[in-house]
């Protein structure tokens, strides 16, 4: 299950990625502006163009020229193909030109069958035909765009979505942004115990102080429901406004990562920010165990989170020419001579494996 290989040109700064082949786990690393974060928000514009919220998400992000490799000046179209790995080597691909409003509409779009029959629609249009099309009958391509979420949590202010109260009932799943991680959380308590007790334990192992959580409906409106907590020898209930950044951001990804059915692509920008570099152990120990059942994609500037990954789980994005991004998967062979004497952080930092400001 998962994505075998990706192949984007015209998307931001990838002008042609080339076909990146995904493994297990795929951990990026760069420079500042090296292209990390616009491969990752790819995913997020397969998702909304899967469901088809693509104009609204482009008119909300600066138009066709924001998302064109240097703009409609130089690009005149945005593709992609995605290939998932299965037996039938499912395949979805589009083609996506800019309009005088500026806005991007379907210059064409195909996919695979099951039966590995190719069909095509070219007819101009806005939104994608995925989610209605007649050729579409496998659902195999649908469940696995429609997961493809970009998971971000960094938004932990006075205000975040993830300090304030949600509705009970939005338990489904994790939302992105983790604004309602209460009431996933309490469902989790409900249904799934066992996965439910182990996060209270890594929160535990990264923050001694927290001892349990206390998820509850709002005693004033039951339909609503806070993230509250008991801190260790003490009754009083504390909310997520007396989390810090990092600790929040852990429950957050604990959550995420050790849920009993995880998404089966877990793609997160960045997911290291604000954690101690013993909480970003636990992290690394997460995105390993559950990357035997979803498929992971993140990307860091952690030289510690570098260090707790093979040299196989390593794609160094880096500039060339100084505008084009591109991508190179590190291996064990090439590394070998070096490998006896650092870890691959320190030969990140060495910029050995490049992927350092020049």
């Amino acid at each position: 299950m998962g994505i075998k290989s990706i192949h984007i040109q015209n998307f931001k700064s990838i002008k042609d990625s080339g076909v990146v082949e995904l493994k297990p786990v795929n951990v990026l690393i760069g420079a500042n502006g090296a292209g990390k974060s616009n491969f990752i928000s790819f995913f997020k514009f397969l998702n909304k163009l899967y469901s088809k919220e693509l104009q609204t998400y482009i008119i909300q992000n600066g138009r066709a020229d924001n998302f064109l490799f240097f703009g409609r000046k130089y690009s005149s179209y945005l593709s992609g193909t995605i290939t998932f790995d299965n037996e039938y080597r499912n395949e979805y691909a589009f083609t996506l030109i800019p309009e005088q409003s500026g806005s991007l509409i379907f210059l064409d779009e195909w996919s695979n069958t099951t039966q590995g029959d190719l069909q095509i629609e070219n007819t101009i249009r806005t939104e994608s035909e995925l989610r209605n099309h007649g050729w579409f009958r496998s659902g195999y391509l649908r469940d696995n765009l429609n997961a493809l979420k970009l998971f971000h949590f960094h938004d932990t202010g006075f205000n975040s979505k993830v300090k304030q109260p949600c509705s009970l009932r939005d338990y489904a799943f994790l939302q992105e942004d983790g604004g309602n991680i209460a009431a996933f959380l309490y469902r989790l308590q409900e249904t799934h115990p066992d996965s439910f007790r182990m996060i209270e334990r890594v929160v535990q192992s990264i923050a001694p102080f927290f001892d349990s959580f206390y998820l509850e409906p709002d005693e004033i409106n039951p339909e609503q429901i806070f993230l509250r907590w008991k801190e260790k020898g003490f009754d009083q209930l504390f909310t997520a406004h007396n989390l810090s950044d990092g600790t929040l951001r852990m429950i957050c990804l604990a959550t995420l990562l050790l849920q009993p059915k995880p998404p089966a692509t877990i793609v997160i920008d960045e997911p290291e920010l604000g954690l101690h570099p013993f909480a970003i152990s636990k992290l690394a120990a997460m995105l390993q165990s559950v990357s035997d059942s979803s498929q992971i994609i993140i990307s860091t500037q952690s030289v510690n989170l570098v260090n707790e990954f093979a040299p196989e789980d390593i794609l160094v994005v880096q500039r060339e020419n100084n505008h084009e991004t591109v991508f190179k998967r590190q291996t064990e062979d090439a590394l070998a001579i070096w490998l006896k004497d650092y870890s691959m952080g320190e030969l990140w930092e060495k910029n050995i494996l490049g992927g350092r400001p020049k």
